[in-house]
């Protein structure tokens, strides 16, 4: 080892302390965002709440809310006579966002929230522009509202082009919000799809003042669904030929399943009356998961990694899997996604089975995957800590 003067060694010593200490504290800070970053488990176990809730009877689940979160419905309700806010929700692609969105309308109100797709907007306006009175229209609103790096024609021709993965310019995105949120009353929105690229967070920080919101507080919320539990609501998911209702042959049967003989496969039958019985069918291009949309499910992570960077404005973290080993501690039994299976009887009828849903969580952990009910339970706790004083 080698010696120090001893002339030296106090400025060794500071060097090494200082050293030392700066180590610490890139760790700490290191550490800090690392849990910052981590999506907190939230607990929707409630101590004096007994009943056991069917969460698919929208009367029982009207019932949880209230015994679980009737304060904080209360608070948010008075809130909202007077007040409107504006939430970003930002998750992967099939993560429920829209389904957030409707349990939030069915606990407030339909006149109290709007949910705002922007892939739906975008989708509506190119379908209308076959109507020749719809084309018009847009084409006025946006003689007035639209700013930006190309001209209207341009921006127009560029969304009747399009394939799924080309990207409009933000600036005429922004334009089509604006005029379908001026058709409705205002109302508290929950913005679906925006931001959709990196470079477009800085517009969804103003994105208030842009639509007149001025007042409004904002909140981004950050949902985290593992990639199994999209992997497999993608591979098993379905959809009445007839009235498109969605279902999941594994995760939200019907009450009627069928069996077919010649391929050994049950099925799903409608239970929409006006279908006759249509067996329900998969979409194309389903059974490959999340591999046909991986490059969007990176960039959505990317996109919530950025959301935990952003100062003076509000974050709800929801997560939507809770650890097998500490569940009980965290959640109601009936609160978790069942796993339905099928059997087939002597009588050629089938049996329908039904058990709690493993999943390997992202980090490679078992999990449960909780219903949509308890994370919206979460995000009403959390939105009336940050909107009500």
């Amino acid at each position: 080892m080698r010696k120090i003067p001893g002339a030296f060694a106090p400025f060794y010593f500071f060097c090494y302390t200082q050293n030392a200490s700066r180590q610490f504290f890139i760790n700490k800070i290191k550490a800090m965002k690392e849990y910052e970053k981590d999506f907190p488990l939230f607990k929707t176990k409630i101590k004096g709440v007994t009943k056991k809730f069917n969460l698919s009877d929208p009367r029982e689940r009207a019932e949880y809310f209230e015994a679980k979160a009737g304060t904080e419905i209360a608070k948010l309700k008075k809130y909202l006579l007077k007040n409107t806010f504006i939430v970003y929700l930002l998750g992967k692609k099939n993560s429920g966002k829209g389904t957030y969105s409707k349990l939030m309308k069915e606990v407030f109100g339909e006149d109290k929230f709007s949910h705002i797709s922007v892939g739906d907007i975008v989708r509506g306006v190119h379908a209308g522009m076959e109507n020749e009175a719809k084309r018009k229209e847009l084409t006025d609103y946006l003689s007035k509202n639209y700013r930006g790096y190309i001209s209207i024609d341009d921006a127009i021709n560029a969304l009747l082009n399009r394939d799924t993965k080309t990207l409009l310019p933000t600036e005429f995105i922004l334009a089509l919000v604006k005029m379908e949120i001026a058709k409705m009353p205002k109302k508290s929105l929950f913005i679906d799809g925006f931001p959709r690229q990196l470079d477009q967070f800085s517009y969804s920080l103003y994105f208030r003042d842009l639509i007149d919101f001025r007042e409004d507080r904002d909140i981004f919320v950050a949902l985290s669904v593992p990639k199994s539990v999209i992997d497999a609501r993608m591979r098993t998911r379905v959809i009445c030929p007839v009235c498109h209702t969605p279902r999941n042959l594994k995760l939200f049967a019907t009450q009627k399943v069928g069996y077919n003989k010649k391929t050994k496969e049950f099925y799903l039958i409608c239970d929409n009356p006006e279908c006759g019985g249509a067996k329900m069918v998969g979409k194309e291009g389903d059974d490959l998961g999340i591999e046909s949309i991986r490059e969007r499910l990176e960039l959505d992570d990317k996109l919530i990694e950025k959301a935990f960077s952003l100062h003076g404005i509000p974050k709800i973290l929801l997560r939507n899997s809770v650890p097998i080993d500490v569940a009980k501690d965290y959640v109601d039994e009936y609160e978790i996604t069942p796993e339905y299976s099928y059997k087939l009887q002597p009588d050629g009828s089938v049996k329908t089975l039904e058990t709690p849903w493993i999943v390997k969580d992202d980090e490679g952990r078992d999990a449960y995957s909780l219903l949509a009910a308890p994370v919206a339970l979460a995000l009403i706790k959390q939105l009336a800590n940050i909107l009500v004083v």
